[in-house]
């Protein structure tokens, strides 16, 4: 199998990859693909719910350094993600107080590192993400956080509301992040089992998930500047957190 990096590429190299169980980031597409080889591989993709995303010849050209990639890269994980399911009844059996971090398909990659990063240092339990629309765990995301990202639980689901309802059902509220509400952060309870929603950088946590959340808090901002940048005010959140439960002890 040919890698480069956390890359490989080749459409055999990529079916393989998938058959022998590795986590796979997302596969990139050239336009127009054809061929028996090909079908098997869009069968897999489709059987394996792979994020896939199709992308001129020159930009499969850059991430295979001009090798022979068939019309098809793919990014493979540098870590192991975990099951939801276990954690959260891992995290319960331990008897902590569950904190959990909820990322509505944050992109930047370098915004994810730095949440890693805050949030293995604020002890949080785990980090979930939706398989699609979310930013990729590569070597960036992992350079900005500091190794972090080696160090906390990482899950992925289908939807963020997947996680909701787990979550849920095992009695952890949830906050989300937001400024569409009057409730400040310093009017909610952070020393109980909870799990903090952030949203995405440009359009915030989704409606449809706020209509699922327990409570909804927002930063004051005392200048012209109506928003924080979404690592910041997750660091917010998350140091709220820890003087609550700090507090108490």
């Amino acid at each position: 199998m040919e890698k480069d990096m956390t890359n490989i590429f080749g459409i055999r190299a990529i079916i393989e990859s998938i058959e022998s169980g590795s986590t796979i980031n997302k596969i990139y597409l050239q336009k127009g693909l054809r061929g028996e080889l090909f079908f098997e591989l869009d069968k897999l993709i489709k059987q394996n719910n792979v994020t896939t995303s199709i992308v001129p010849v020159e930009k499969l050209n850059r991430l295979s350094k001009n090798n022979n990639h068939q019309g098809a890269v793919a990014q493979i994980s540098p870590i192991d993600f975990y099951d939801l399911e276990k954690l959260i009844e891992k995290t319960i059996d331990n008897k902590e107080i569950p904190l959990f971090l909820l990322l509505d398909q944050i992109s930047d990659v370098r915004n994810f590192g730095a949440i890693i990063r805050t949030a293995e240092c604020t002890g949080v339990h785990g980090i979930i993400i939706q398989k699609n629309g979310s930013a990729p765990v590569n070597a960036e995301t992992i350079k900005t956080s500091a190794g972090a990202a080696f160090k906390i639980p990482i899950c992925k689901v289908d939807h963020i509301k997947d996680a909701l309802f787990l979550l849920q059902a095992s009695d952890i509220k949830i906050v989300a992040a937001t400024e569409k509400t009057e409730d400040s952060i310093f009017d909610i309870n952070f020393n109980q089992p909870l799990a903090i929603v952030m949203g995405s950088e440009h359009r915030g946590v989704n409606p449809s998930i706020l209509k699922m959340v327990d409570y909804k808090a927002k930063l004051p901002l005392l200048g012209e500047i109506a928003s924080l940048n979404v690592s910041v005010a997750c660091g917010a959140f998350l140091y709220e957190t820890v003087r609550q439960r700090i507090s108490v002890k």
